[in-house]
């Protein structure tokens, strides 16, 4: 095992992520949230699960004034309990951001089990301001859309930094 690399590692170098993709990035996550499934169990929070990757990746330029942001376009979107969303995506932002630097150092697939219990509180925290609003319990396959999410953090991760990763320099003659 002497020598052996973690099958995790990359020599590649990420470019700086664009402030227009993450943008754009953080809009077609609103608009497939806004797709009406019905009660489909198991779809999961596009924004969340986008707002989680940048939060953990972009931690200076997503945060918790984003996911306010997006929270309340959720919230009046779905014609839910205002602040509902908003609440819960802010502390998502606040979870992802502070523990961003932890969450890097692991594989993806460990990455996806940190996210995991972030998840889970984010739908927590709606299911309390909803059902304190009068909303009857959804039930507990309402919980499985954090499960998918998790599932999702894999291809996410290299669908979201594909435009940063930096061109394998054939050129051979530089000397750097």
């Amino acid at each position: 095992m002497a020598g052996s690399q973690p099958t995790h590692t990359s020599n590649r170098i990420l470019l700086p992520a664009k402030s227009w993709f993450i943008a754009m990035t953080q809009l077609i996550a609103l608009l497939l949230n806004m797709i009406p499934f019905g009660r489909l169990p198991g779809i999961p929070d596009w924004v969340a699960l986008v707002l989680a990757f940048w939060c953990v990746h972009q931690p200076q330029r997503v945060g918790m004034t984003t996911a306010f942001v997006l929270g309340m376009a959720m919230d009046v979107a779905n014609g839910s309990v205002m602040g509902q969303h908003s609440l819960a995506y802010v502390l998502l932002a606040f979870a992802a951001s502070g523990l961003s630097r932890r969450i890097l150092w692991f594989p993806l697939s460990q990455q996806a089990l940190h996210v995991l219990p972030m998840f889970l509180g984010m739908q927590l925290v709606m299911l309390v301001a909803r059902m304190m609003a009068g909303a009857e319990f959804p039930g507990v396959l309402w919980f499985l859309s954090s499960f998918t999410a998790v599932l999702l953090w894999y291809p996410a991760t290299f669908v979201l930094l594909a435009p940063q990763f930096m061109p394998v320099d054939t050129d051979t003659e530089r000397p750097i």
